[in-house]
């Protein structure tokens, strides 16, 4: 598909999800868009590949045409999005993919349905029988956890560990977390107002909110009928919070991904471990000279269970650049010396990116004495890559010092 076939598509300036479509519309692509007008155009930068990736640069190569759907809200994009994927299974959203370390969302078949966030590594260890509905992946965690905060506010659901009715004592049963310890705990009387809001979770995660809107009137005309004016204007505020959902925290200028060459995103990298004990890597962003702290990363190193910064720094660019839901970086920082800046090459050169690698060489009190690589990069970002360095450095030995205190105990 080409910029000028797109400029005769007329596209919103609204949240919604959108399909690149293949030559016999079959659905190549799908994403999700604080605005689709920008989101979509954006995928037709002239340095496409060096901000998204050679696949994603292929896919739009290979599209004959671009289709929308428009939602009410960001949050219903993004639900709307993980319902999609996961029926068409579109050919470049499940290439490379491994989504056992993305999340889910899991309603319990219990006597109180629960509502768990569950990784997809455990969802096999989780009997079927007790689950009764599922949906994801979702893979930015981040994003995730912020439209959960938004769900929280429209319904309440119970998430403990155990299922309810199975506490030991009065202390275990006084700590049912209601809404982030609303202070409620499940009677005989509030059960079947809890089963019909088990309902409507699952109906706005099947992207019904409209059938939960209808119901909900129908609802406030009982109250109403019967005089009930307190109740009926209860459920004319939910009606009222669904058609006016909140969802700042979601939203994400999509022209982030594609910024002018003054404002860059250096990622740094660094391993943290103790002769090859509790070893752990991390990433930190810097971002037009700024610290992200929220897009800061941890790895529990998997594939080794010795001293070998170089092979544990690979498990972690590799696990890192599998998520093409994360923007690209314009630089990437490790730690180390030729070995640690050959061995990001290769991992780059396996996913087919070109991105500027340098390596921080310290001396031996880990103080930085010089930096490798492309003169044009060091010149114009030589402290932007130091800052980012320094962070990532006091971020994995935090996060080692805390992965090996909890093994000691």
């Amino acid at each position: 598909m080409t910029k000028e076939a797109l400029a005769k598509k007329k596209l919103p300036d609204t949240p919604g999800v959108y399909f690149f479509l293949g030559r016999n519309k079959e659905v190549l692509y799908i994403g999700k868009a604080t605005s689709l007008k920008n989101r979509v155009r954006s995928y037709f930068a002239p340095d496409l590949k060096e901000k998204r990736s050679a696949l994603i640069e292929k896919m739009v190569k290979e599209a004959k045409g671009v289709d929308i759907t428009v939602t009410d809200s960001v949050l219903e994009a993004m639900i709307l999005e993980t319902n999609l994927i996961r029926s068409h299974k579109p050919k470049y959203n499940t290439l490379a993919k491994d989504d056992k370390s993305y999340n889910h969302l899991v309603i319990t078949d219990e006597e109180w349905p629960r509502v768990l966030v569950v990784r997809g590594k455990d969802l096999v260890t989780m009997n079927e029988d007790g689950i009764l509905y599922h949906f994801g992946p979702f893979p930015s965690g981040q994003l995730f956890r912020e439209a959960l905060k938004i769900v929280r506010r429209l319904f309440q659901f119970y998430d403990t560990k155990i299922p309810l009715g199975n506490e030991k004592s009065k202390m275990a049963r006084g700590k049912i977390d209601f809404n982030r310890q609303i202070g409620l705990y499940p009677t005989e009387g509030n059960q079947k107002d809890y089963l019909r809001t088990i309902k409507h979770i699952r109906l706005f995660f099947e992207g019904k909110k409209q059938q939960i809107i209808k119901d909900l009137q129908n609802e406030m005309k009982v109250f109403a009928k019967e005089q009930k004016f307190e109740e009926a204007n209860i459920v004319k505020k939910k009606i009222f919070a669904l058609t006016h959902i909140h969802d700042v925290a979601l939203i994400k200028d999509d022209s982030r991904i594609y910024r002018d060459e003054n404002f860059v995103r250096i990622e740094a990298y660094d391993i943290a471990h103790l002769s090859g004990q509790n070893m752990v890597g991390v990433m930190t962003v810097v971002e037009g000279g700024e610290i992200r702290r929220s897009d800061y990363r941890k790895f529990k190193i998997n594939s080794v269970d010795k001293a070998n910064d170089t092979a544990a720094l690979r498990e972690v660019l590799e696990r890192r650049l599998g998520h093409d839901e994360w923007p690209l970086p314009q630089v990437i920082a490790v730690d180390g010396s030729t070995a640690q800046k050959n061995i990001a090459l290769i991992v780059l050169k396996k996913f087919n990116l070109a991105i500027p690698v340098v390596a921080v060489v310290k001396d031996d009190r880990h103080r930085p004495v010089r930096v490798l690589g492309p003169a044009s990069i060091l010149k114009k970002h030589h402290d932007a890559i130091l800052l980012a360095n320094a962070e990532a450095h006091r971020f994995s030995i935090g996060f080692h010092r805390q992965r090996r205190n909890r093994s000691l105990f």
